[in-house]
């Protein structure tokens, strides 16, 4: 297989992740933006709070012994320790690169943006969600592939939502470690690609034409609130919250957006 596909893939990752910083993390605007919906999580706090608190006490948990004996048994029984070995390789490279990232290579200018003024691009926790669904959609089956990405990615992508209604995150730092994970997912689909021909007859995913129509409503609705937050950008209560529904939306269109284009790209990937 060509592993070209898989490059062109790591580097919109890039593209878009460097977008992101520039815009919410380093520009006037953007930070204001992003500290709205984080205001605006308040309404998730109180609504949802001791839900969203257990998904993250028992995130750590759950993704790295969960996500590892789920990922260590499917290799297994399909005998496949190369991919196992590259599968946990990027995984414990993208929790790697977000903590680097957040806390060595990345700073938040003071801006003049009331509100959390430390450095939290990109998110730890997501990093973790994200890369346990990761190991384990390389591993699956080429048949099981797209459904396998989409429920894990929807675990990733309450992980991501908690930490926002929770007051720990910006929308910003949630995108971003999803990229973060998409970045080295891809880099894993280059090692395994390397010389390795597609195989002739091997089906395709199934389904994943109709999952998109499953993302485009988010993607329509935090367009829509980021576009009403861009040109009247209020810290009144109406304001935040249409900022923070846009976050939430933002976070479930990227994580959905991201693994339904992975569903397709690793199709036929053996």
């Amino acid at each position: 297989m060509n592993p070209a596909r898989y490059l062109g893939g790591a580097v919109l990752a890039i593209v878009v992740f460097v977008a992101l910083y520039l815009f919410f993390v380093r520009t006037q605007q953007g930070q204001a933006i992003d500290q709205l919906a984080y205001d605006g999580a308040d309404f998730g706090r109180r609504s949802v709070t001791p839900f969203t608190r257990g998904v993250l006490d028992a995130l750590p948990l759950a993704s790295v012994v969960v996500g590892l004996l789920l990922t260590i048994v499917v290799a297994l029984v399909r005998r496949n320790g190369r991919t196992l070995v590259v599968a946990m390789g990027v995984a414990v490279a993208a929790i790697a690169t977000t903590q680097l990232l957040k806390y060595g290579a990345l700073s938040r200018p003071d801006l003049g943006v009331e509100g959390y003024a430390g450095n939290s691009f990109p998110s730890g926790h997501t990093t973790v969600a994200a890369a346990s669904a990761l190991a384990i959609f390389l591993v699956s089956s080429p048949r099981t592939r797209s459904r396998v990405g989409v429920w894990w990615t929807a675990f990733a992508v309450l992980a991501g939502v908690s930490t926002l209604a929770d007051g720990w995150h910006r929308p910003s730092d949630v995108i971003a470690a999803l990229l973060v994970v998409a970045f080295w997912g891809c880099l894993g689909g280059v090692i395994l690609a390397l010389g390795r021909p597609r195989q002739a007859g091997m089906p395709r995913t199934t389904g994943v034409s109709r999952q998109w129509w499953f993302a485009l409503p988010f993607v329509v609705v935090s367009a829509a609130a980021f576009l009403v937050t861009s040109l009247h950008a209020s810290g009144d209560a109406s304001g935040a919250l249409i900022a923070y529904i846009g976050g939430v939306t933002a976070i479930i269109a990227a994580g959905f957006v991201i693994a339904l284009a992975a569903s397709r790209l690793f199709a036929r990937l053996p």
